[in-house]
């Protein structure tokens, strides 16, 4: 009986470790579904952008632009994009007509005649700061808003009567689709329409032109002063920096526009996403003489009215 006793008890603590080996082999086996079950999940891949870009317009922005077309490119190398010049009439009608993907201008779409401007979306990507430049030899470097008018108007024909070499003044204008005319006619000569002069299309043209004649006068982005070759002129004793525009100081600046057919898709939105990024807005920007929105202190609407923020 004794013997039977220790049998079962045998019998019964083996079936017990049956159990629990069985119990422990599932609990082993949940545990590791359960940890599969329970991993993060895996974040999905960004899309491999691919594909062309074609944007045209404001020469002021061309500089600007295509350094962001390289960086972006380079960050996706399946994406090409053609970035040309021509002045900003020329890329918002191509964008509106549907020949460019992007047109970049340097006024409001509403400012241009013929433009559908309903049609178009706006995309402030940067502020531009725009001053008249001269010869270095011209031996001026601060002009009133006056004698600056007089001087394009052709009231003033030498620059020895403004104190400065007994030279002719050359006037080197952009022409009518000018988006960088249209601001220094606005802003600079007070809407005053300039004489005839020299015409050239593209600003890296103006600049050459007036760095290489004698008593010649044009007007230029910020961004085109990375040299000595030619000279900024303050306007009224205030100095043509990125600070007085950004505080209201400097009267002659305007946004920087790049306008879509409608709203921005694919790969045109992804590009200006990437130009409002801050690797371009902080450090792109300043790289190329532009300054960024976020640092305005006043700002403009289309009929030019300027206001604090």
């Amino acid at each position: 009986m004794k013997r039977l006793k220790n049998l079962s008890l045998l019998t019964l603590l083996a079936a017990v470790m049956v159990f629990m080996a069985a119990c422990g082999g599932g609990t082993s086996n949940e545990k590791t579904e359960g940890n599969a079950g329970s991993e993060t999940p895996k974040t999905e891949e960004k899309q491999e952008l691919s594909g062309s870009l074609s944007i045209s317009g404001s020469s002021a922005m061309q500089p600007l632009v295509a350094a962001a077309a390289e960086e972006f490119m380079a960050q996706n190398p399946n994406v090409d994009i053609q970035v040309q010049a021509g002045g900003s009439g020329t890329g918002l009608s191509q964008v509106a007509e549907g020949s460019v993907q992007i047109g970049n201008s340097d006024v409001f779409a509403e400012e241009k005649e013929g433009i559908p401007a309903d049609q178009l979306v706006d995309h402030k990507v940067a502020v531009v700061g725009m001053t008249a430049a001269v010869n270095p030899k011209v031996g001026i470097k601060d002009i009133s808003k006056e004698d600056l008018i007089k001087v394009f108007t052709g009231k003033i024909t030498n620059w020895k009567e403004l104190g400065g070499a007994d030279q002719k003044i050359v006037l080197v204008n952009r022409p009518d689709s000018s988006g960088t005319r249209a601001i220094f006619n606005k802003f600079a000569l007070d809407g005053a329409t300039p004489a005839e002069g020299i015409t050239e299309d593209s600003s890296n043209t103006v600049k050459k032109i007036i760095s290489e004649t004698d008593g010649a006068v044009g007007y230029l982005a910020f961004s085109y002063f990375t040299d000595e070759t030619v000279t900024p002129l303050s306007i009224d004793g205030v100095e043509a920096t990125a600070e007085n525009v950004q505080a209201g100081e400097f009267p002659v600046w305007a946004y920087q526009h790049s306008y879509t057919k409608g709203e921005a898709t694919d790969l045109a939105k992804a590009f200006l996403d990437f130009m409002m990024s801050d690797d371009i807005q902080e450090n792109l920007l300043k790289d190329q003489g532009y300054l960024p929105i976020t640092k305005m202190e006043v700002e403009r609407d289309a009929e030019g009215k300027q206001s604090d923020k």
